[in-house]
């Protein structure tokens, strides 16, 4: 035994000692634990001589050091060198896969949302899907990165997904393609309200938020704004920031607090970034709004600054360190929670709207018949000009945007309906 420790613990005491910056105070105040690094070398060694299949020390002490950090919670990870660089294509918003979202919960691998016309997206995958196979390969007890490599692979070429969803499990043949994520669009629907939609929030997500006004302004005043999270997994903290500074001019916006002093932080609104200060605003939100994403609606929702429409969101309130180790690889650690303004915790909970509408799709029933006073012959007319509407006239406007997204057809209804509301106030 002696020989063995003599061999391997130099190189273990090197990882174990590679210390995050913030945890400067930690190094002074812990011993390391002899007895348990005994075990753990004695474990390595087991494993090392007797595995059924030959594997070198550094395969193994990978998954081991995989295991530890993965086994915290499900967004804690373990990066090799080269697993490292893909993470940060990753985050970049342009790499070649499938173009998903997912999260590992209770051993089960849930889509949170698939990316904007992606290859996932188009094939109609789901927020809510479990993914059980990918090609031939059982997700059951791989890690995340894993599940990563499965998943990503060479542009053209095919990978197959088995996802069970409402007990039926689906089959799905796609194409891996590069995932170029533009996180912000704009457009304007109608009566001088403007839609944006936020796919993610990279780290040029603010900016581009702020010129894709700038872009709408300059044809037309802004009435009223629908911000469209749904489906959107989050990012990166200071762009959720900036999307929530251009709505309000002062106060909390989020703050973060963690077991370390570099963990707690808090984040205000700034008059100079306010460029729609008073406009109406509905914030659509679903089960797979994630992240920053529920920051934002959070810190809009409590300072009464916007309604908030659709469903419950994911739920993901923790904050992610990625931290370099001094041989190259790195540790993705949860280090603290995002809090709303008002002091809740979005962490396993979501953000529950002020409306709840779930999406669903408005039609007539086959065989209803009505009129209106317009149909009825020698009806009087309207005496002040105005236009006559018939039955037909009235199935056009409900169907076009409720038959495709009856959230937004809510939305709207809502932005032309606050003026007058606070018109009368």
């Amino acid at each position: 035994m002696i020989n063995i420790l003599r061999q391997h613990i130099p190189f273990l005491f090197m990882v174990l000692l590679a210390q995050p910056a913030f945890s400067a105070d930690i190094q002074e105040k812990s011993i390391l634990p002899t007895a348990e690094i005994q075990s753990f070398v004695e474990t390595f060694e087991t494993i090392r001589e007797g595995y059924v299949e030959v594997l070198s020390d550094e395969d193994i002490l990978n998954k081991a050091l995989k295991g530890m950090v993965s086994g915290l919670d499900p967004h804690s990870e373990y990066f090799t060198k080269s697993e490292l660089v893909d993470f940060n294509e990753l985050t970049s918003g342009n790499y070649a896969g499938i173009g998903v979202e997912v999260e590992m919960r209770d051993n089960h691998l849930i889509i949170v949302t698939p990316v904007d016309a992606s290859a996932a997206a188009e094939a109609g995958i789901l927020p809510g899907d479990v993914i059980i196979k990918i090609d031939n390969t059982l997700i059951t007890d791989l890690g995340m990165q894993d599940i990563v490599t499965l998943m990503r692979g060479e542009i053209g070429t095919t990978v197959t997904l088995d996802i069970e969803r409402d007990g039926e499990v689906k089959h799905y043949e796609l194409i891996r393609r590069l995932v170029e994520d533009e996180s912000v669009t704009e457009k304007w629907l109608d009566d001088g309200i403007a839609y944006f939609r936020l796919s993610q929030f990279q780290g040029d997500s603010a900016s581009e938020f702020y010129q894709s006004i700038d872009k709408l302004e300059q044809e037309r005043t802004i009435k009223g704004v629908v911000l469209d999270l749904r489906n959107n997994p989050g990012g990166v903290l200071q762009s959720a920031v900036g999307v929530v500074d251009a709505f309000i001019d002062k106060g909390m916006i989020v703050y973060t607090n963690g077991r370390h002093e570099m963990s707690k932080g808090q984040f205000m609104a700034t008059k100079e970034n306010t460029k729609l200060g008073t406009v109406p605003l509905v914030v659509l939100v679903n089960e797979g709004s994630a992240s920053a994403s529920e920051i934002v609606a959070g810190a809009l929702q409590d300072h009464q600054r916007a309604v908030i429409l659709g469903t419950e969101t994911f739920g993901k309130g923790s904050v992610q360190t990625v931290v370099p180790l001094s041989n190259g690889d790195a540790v993705k650690l949860t280090t603290a929670l995002y809090y709303t303004p008002n002091g809740r915790s979005i962490q396993a909970q979501g953000i529950t709207p002020d409306l709840v509408v779930p999406q669903a799709t408005l039609t007539f029933e086959k065989g209803q018949f009505f009129i209106k006073e317009a149909e009825l012959k020698g009806h009087l007319d309207n005496g002040t000009g105005g236009k006559e509407r018939t039955s037909a006239d009235v199935k056009s406007d409900i169907s076009e945007l409720a038959q495709t997204d009856f959230q937004l057809f809510q939305a709207i209804t809502i932005l032309k309906t606050l003026p007058k509301l606070v018109q009368k106030q």
